[in-house]
């Protein structure tokens, strides 16, 4: 076989979450609507925290680019499933594939630093009261969101790069619904040691790193909540971090479903339930979560929609 035949395969098989046609209609519905709700729901936050002064504090700056890259997140990955899922084709091609793996590891990490942000700001907020207002000044909140940006988009572009070098041959066959970057490498037909490597270092560190933060912020918050002596002071004290730890929880419990947890080759519809939790379900959550668990928040959107109503 020649060079040109072993390199020319430009499009790629999505398997999706399930080949039974008489499933179709409904995962159809089932993802459209969480779909829509995601959007919308985000969207609110977003609106409610740029129209309340009351919310223009770190955590919600924080709040609100969170809301934003949880709509990237979810906009990356269901709108071509839902395409497929309706022409019944299944096919990606490899820029759409590309642009697909660009776009998910630019928003699945920035959804990341963002959570890693938002607890180091708890625990200013909480350990140390008397310089938050210091620390977390408007300058240094704005470095920290576009420093956050900056990282995982270099660090998405980094590994595009990466897979542009390597040549496909077959078979064309992603067990998955989208274009993730371990399914893509197994079928390259050429050594993908560079990759794998970077994969490690790289993206291993820039997992790590702000889940490390994240404990570490909760380990001094928790001491600084048993160091208060009113009962009605812890309460206050840790209402105002149930909410984020709650989408941290869920964030990192299906991540590391998906991404560590040992797979195998009867394991794959487990993998995908997993992804489905990691990628639609859990941004689906997270406005929710902060909407019906703060009462500054239900007030934003309370006048928010009032407003939209008259």
């Amino acid at each position: 076989m020649d060079r040109r035949n072993q390199t020319c395969i430009y499009e790629f098989l999505l398997l999706g979450l399930s080949e039974q046609p008489e499933q179709q209609l409904l995962l159809f519905g089932l993802f459209l609507g969480m779909y829509l709700i995601t959007v919308l729901g985000n969207l609110l936050i977003i609106l409610a925290t740029g129209s309340d002064v009351h919310l223009h504090t770190p955590m919600y700056l924080f709040l609100a680019n969170l809301s934003f890259s949880d709509i990237g997140f979810i906009s990356t990955v269901i709108p071509k499933m839902l395409d497929n899922i309706s022409s019944g084709r299944k096919l990606i091609s490899y820029g759409e594939c590309l642009t697909q793996l660009y776009f998910f590891g630019l928003f699945a990490n920035l959804d990341n630093f963002l959570l890693a942000v938002m607890a180091l700001d708890r625990y200013m907020a909480i350990s140390r009261p008397l310089h938050y207002v210091m620390t977390m000044n408007s300058q240094r909140c704005v470095l920290l969101v576009a420093g956050s940006w900056m990282v995982t988009t270099f660090h998405a572009l980094l590994h595009i790069l990466l897979v542009t070098r390597l040549s496909f041959c077959g078979p064309n066959v992603i067990p998955h619904f989208f274009c993730d970057l371990v399914p893509l490498l197994k079928l390259a037909c050429s050594s993908t040691y560079i990759n794998d490597l970077m994969l490690i270092l790289v993206a291993g560190t820039l997992l790590i790193g702000p889940f490390v933060c994240i404990l570490t912020s909760y380990f001094y918050i928790a001491l600084a909540i048993l160091r208060i002596n009113s009962p009605k002071g812890k309460q206050r004290a840790f209402s105002s971090c149930t909410s984020h730890f709650s989408v941290v929880s869920l964030f990192y419990s299906t991540a590391i479903g998906v991404y560590l947890c040992p797979s195998s080759a009867t394991s794959g519809g487990k993998d995908r339930v997993f992804s489905v939790m990691y990628t639609v379900v859990t941004p689906m959550l997270n406005p929710f979560i902060y909407s019906l668990r703060n009462r500054d928040m239900k007030g934003a959107l309370g006048k928010l929609l009032r407003r939209k109503t008259l």
